[in-house]
């Protein structure tokens, strides 16, 4: 009943049409304000600050203050949105994030720390296997700050992601839609292209596009099997947090005082699809056993309830209580 969790609010079509648009702003344009700022401050060309390029950016205020800034517009970007369903959809964010009676901690804690494990141990069998691709880019000092920022911050970003896409599109597609296949499908595709302008894709090519796109089926699927966001956000947190203090290099979006830094040249192979087809569908066996899931087609691909349908199974749910 996660998608229906939306009829817990005001659910029109247009709340949601009207939503979509105007958190997107907030989060794009006056979430930028901070960085265009920072930026103006610190350089004297503005050319140089309307520039797409994230390493002359980063150049110009240091990779740490970067990382902040760019991470303060998805801070931005969720005020807009938790304020928006405040005061629009009247709907809690409890509702937004689970259909549990409150959201499960434990959940989070647990999916963040099997991927936190897993991804860790990934980079560290690479790196023991390719010692010629890394360069030791440890400074305490850098490392530090860099820590502080990314343990606060980056937990924001992935949760803004999770609860736009995954939380507010899902229910809003659903609830018009009246099925679960549509909005899994198209939130998945659409977060696989939001990283279409990452220089990681520029340096690759749209072939890893392969991979964004499959893990946000594989979040989507957490979702709709769990009936809550709290494993996509742990994972989500864990992915980013991992990438951000480990390994940074001079073409990912995040160019960080990490731990190790990649020198090796970007070739696109095999190795993008081992997450999406092997690793995701072990992570979901393992999640399913654990917590219990069932009617894998019903939850994936069954039709979501019309309103008078969930406040009627609400009454009787009570009634029984």
């Amino acid at each position: 009943m996660y998608i229906e969790q939306g009829y817990k609010g005001l659910s029109e079509a247009w709340r949601y049409v009207l939503g979509v648009l105007l958190v997107f702003l907030g989060w794009q344009i006056i979430g930028a304000f901070p960085l265009i700022i920072a930026l103006l401050i610190k350089s004297d060309s503005l050319s140089t600050v309307l520039t797409d390029d994230l390493g002359v950016m980063s150049g110009i205020l240091g990779s740490n203050a970067f990382l902040f800034f760019m991470l303060l517009t998805f801070a931005i970007g969720i005020i807009c949105l938790f304020g928006y369903l405040r005061f629009v959809h009247k709907q809690q964010i409890k509702h937004l994030t689970t259909s549990r009676k409150k959201i499960d901690w434990k959940r989070i804690g647990f999916s963040f720390s099997i991927w936190a494990l897993v991804s860790s141990l990934f980079i560290a069998i690479d790196i023991y296997l390719s010692p010629d691709d890394y360069q030791w880019n440890f400074e305490l000092v850098p490392f530090l700050i860099l820590a502080i920022i990314a343990v606060i911050m980056i937990p924001i970003q992935t949760s803004m992601e999770e609860y736009y896409i995954r939380g507010y599109m899902m229910q809003g597609l659903g609830i018009m839609t009246k099925n679960r296949w549509f909005p899994l499908l198209f939130t998945s595709l659409l977060f696989g292209l939001m990283h279409i302008f990452n220089p990681e894709v520029a340096k690759m090519g749209y072939g890893i596009l392969i991979f964004y796109i499959g893990t946000g089926f594989f979040l989507g699927i957490l979702t709709l099997m769990d009936e809550g966001l709290e494993l996509a956000l742990g994972f989500h947190a864990a992915n980013n947090l991992t990438a951000a203090l480990l390994v940074t290099a001079d073409w990912t979006a995040f160019q960080t005082h990490s731990v190790y830094k990649d020198v090796s040249q970007p070739v696109l192979g095999w190795d993008i699809l081992i997450p999406v087809f092997v690793i995701f569908p072990i992570l979901l066996f393992i999640f399913g056993k654990k917590y219990g899931w069932k009617n894998w087609k019903e939850r994936l691909f069954g039709r979501v309830l019309t309103k008078e349908e969930f406040a009627a199974l609400n009454e009787s749910e009570s009634d029984m209580a």
